[in-house]
């Protein structure tokens, strides 16, 4: 694609990056085929080629409108194209540059300010967000169901006990995860301490800085990465006496933010070389537990038929498609057939908030293809995921690590 960007942005680092993704697209089209956005519209500007043209056309200096802003908007953000595409252009990135640029330009709406700064303000924090999720399940009976589906049930797990092994990983507990799914949290160290692993887990880590940075606070979501890259230095400094293998990351949503730290940060001279080791280091659940010794675990599967929902952070993002769902058939468990397992179920980090009729579209969509196999259980790798489902899901929704460590004896 050939390109001549305007002179606000063609000599800037973020402009030369733009201009070597926009570049590396050849129109093939591949990515419609798996854009759930385009699946569900048909509408060539709601796909990933459409929206690299209203990119292109915008960093030109063509006209910008709020119509530019919802196309973009209205992107998942799921990487189903990068799955697909070719010539791997690199459309996450291309799109997260084209939204900061689109604001800047035409700016918000009211509601949009509020609404996304309340996002910002509330999600990733757990201490914000616990108090107010204990009210909403109070007056949950008395909410319209439209609403009630949308409030969680609040997981109460008892503490664990601390282990010690010679080997060491560092664990996220996240922000939303911990504040309403802290069983994923105690499962991973169940299964951790069985395979001879101590997780240890910073109070001072927090959110891994999603939230912001995908609603276009870049520096905001910055200073959430440096936050976490100083709470986990001690834990993995190469300098230090023994310093911990991995960061472990149970949430793939988080775990792919944390793995592009290095890129984020690659022109802050302060924390470059540490984001890069953070990320060397990150680790999805499934990268570490299948490359260890699984008869260790002692596993009574349930006979129960599974349905597991692959989410795109890390089919897409981390590029670690059909690792979860093999390990899972090593151990014993069941797994149903899911149709169409590339397609997000809507959820999308602050997606299922922002553009709700899209993702409860989506979600009908991805709940169907789970059913179609008759499963008992839903697993899934991701709290975003998790909580979207369980909205309509008349089966139990759980990470699949919980359900490794319910089976160990």
């Amino acid at each position: 694609m050939q390109t001549q960007l305007a002179d606000d942005i063609k000599s800037t680092r973020i402009g030369e990056e733009a201009d070597a993704i926009l570049r590396s697209c050849v129109h093939c089209g591949f990515c419609t085929a798996t854009c759930p956005t385009y699946q569900a519209t048909g509408d060539e500007l709601e796909s990933p080629r459409g929206r690299i043209y209203l990119i292109k056309q915008m960093l030109e200096g063509n006209p910008v409108s709020h119509r530019t802003q919802r196309h973009l908007d209205r992107c998942l953000t799921c990487r189903a194209c990068e799955t697909t595409c070719p010539s791997g252009v690199k459309y996450g990135r291309l799109v997260e540059i084209g939204r900061a640029y689109v604001d800047k330009k035409v700016g918000r709406t009211l509601p949009d300010i509020v609404i996304r700064k309340a996002l910002r303000t509330l999600l990733p924090y757990p201490r914000r967000l616990a108090p107010l999720l204990k009210v909403a399940q109070l007056l949950k009976p008395l909410l319209p169901k439209s609403l009630k589906q949308k409030v969680p049930a609040v997981q109460s797990v008892p503490a664990s006990a601390a282990t010690h092994h010679s080997r060491k990983m560092v664990a996220l507990a996240g922000c939303v995860q911990s504040a309403i799914k802290p069983g994923t949290h105690r499962a991973a160290l169940k299964i951790f301490d069985r395979l001879g692993i101590t997780l240890t887990t910073p109070p001072a880590a927090g959110c891994c800085g999603a939230v912001s940075y995908h609603l276009t606070q870049h520096e905001e979501g910055a200073n959430f990465m440096r936050h976490n890259i100083d709470a986990w230095w001690p834990l993995i400094d190469p300098a230090s006496a023994s310093p911990h293998e991995a960061i472990l990351i149970t949430a793939s949503g988080c775990g792919t933010m944390v793995k592009e730290y290095g890129a984020i940060l690659k022109d802050d001279p302060a924390y470059a070389d540490k984001a890069a080791l953070v990320s060397a280091l990150a680790k999805d659940p499934c990268e570490v537990v299948a490359n260890e010794d699984l008869s260790r675990l002692k596993l009574n599967p349930p006979a129960q038929k599974i349905a597991f929902q692959s989410p795109c952070s890390l089919q897409h993002a981390q590029q670690l498609n059909g690792r979860v769902e093999a390990t899972l058939k090593q151990l014993g468990f069941k797994l149903t057939p899911v149709p169409d397992g590339h397609l997000c179920c809507g959820s999308a980090g602050t997606y299922s908030v922002l553009q709700p009729e899209m993702a409860q579209s989506l979600l009908n969509n991805k709940l169907a293809a789970l059913m179609s196999g008759a499963p008992d259980i839903i697993a899934t790798a991701n709290i975003g995921c998790q909580l979207q489902l369980e909205c309509k899901s008349t089966r139990p929704v759980k990470h699949w690590l919980e359900l490794v460590a319910e089976a160990m004896v």
